[in-house]
């Protein structure tokens, strides 16, 4: 994944940010779907419908758009997505990338679905990002013990504990869990990174709320990249939903920059 002239100059950035590179958007989404595995994937055309009956993950949740042209009988397509979501009891939610048709984007636009949980895809060189100094971190190996960690972190309930790790346990590229703790304290940050042949993706990234803004979530990423660097990655990418500031910040002070961005949609009432 090479660095365009949008890394340098701020007018190409935002011309770019405009219009990405779809061929990228096409792989990142490819390894974002490898790394965070759904449960039940189906095609209607080229839209994957993914449903996870253990986790509520909207991106273990939706329907996810993959080819611009393929607009054809929306309305008849949506019909039988509901029908998929419902048998599933979960609530019908389109992930609208790059990659959706203009066409469908209208048609939820007419019928009034909200647009919401916007977020932005960012990269970076893994050699250029700021990931050098402070502690280094191994993976733990025992999965339970980052689901236990990541509930805390994540401040969620236990209930989500089996679909996690039933998540965590499906993926199949390699993957680095790691967690910061405190002695005293407990767990303080976590990450997850799976390294994807030259991309290292990082995933469920949180810090602790009451430790926020301490250097805990700057030093989970450092140690997360390291590890996948040595393993001979060479580009990260990550996804922060863009209400995040306070996390937009530190990936843009680490190096990353913005690749594209995608939003949920979801029916009126729903």
């Amino acid at each position: 994944m090479a660095i365009t002239a949008a890394d340098t100059n701020p007018e190409a950035k935002s011309a770019e940010r405009d219009v990405p590179n779809l061929a990228i958007v096409r792989r990142l989404e490819a390894v974002g779907f490898r790394a965070w595995p759904a449960a039940s994937i189906q095609y209607d055309g080229s839209w994957q419908i993914r449903l996870t009956a253990g986790h509520p993950s909207k991106r273990l949740n939706s329907v996810n758009p993959l080819d611009p042209s393929d607009h054809g009988d929306i309305e008849a397509r949506i019909e039988r997505a509901a029908r998929r979501f419902d048998a599933y009891d979960r609530p019908l939610v389109f992930r609208q990338s790059p990659l959706a048709p203009p066409q469908l984007e209208s048609y939820l636009d007419a019928h009034g679905w909200r647009r919401f949980e916007e977020t932005i895809v960012m990269t970076g060189v893994i050699d250029a990002l700021d990931i050098d100094g402070g502690m280094d971190h191994l993976p733990v190996r025992d999965i339970g013990r980052y689901v236990d960690a990541a509930i805390t972190v994540h401040g969620r309930n236990q209930s989500i504990k089996p679909g996690l790790t039933e998540v965590l346990s499906s993926i199949r590229p390699p993957n680095g869990l790691f967690i910061i703790e405190d002695e005293t304290t407990g767990p303080l940050a976590t990450a997850l990174c799976v390294h994807d042949n030259d991309l290292a993706g990082l995933f469920e990234l949180a810090t602790r709320s009451d430790v926020r803004r301490s250097g805990h979530g700057r030093e989970v990423v450092r140690a997360a990249l390291r590890w996948a660097r040595h393993r001979g990655a060479d580009t990260a990418w990550l996804q922060v939903e863009s209400s995040n500031e306070a996390a937009v910040a530190l990936y843009e002070r680490l190096g990353f920059s913005e690749v594209y961005r995608y939003a949920y949609r979801q029916k009126p009432g729903s």
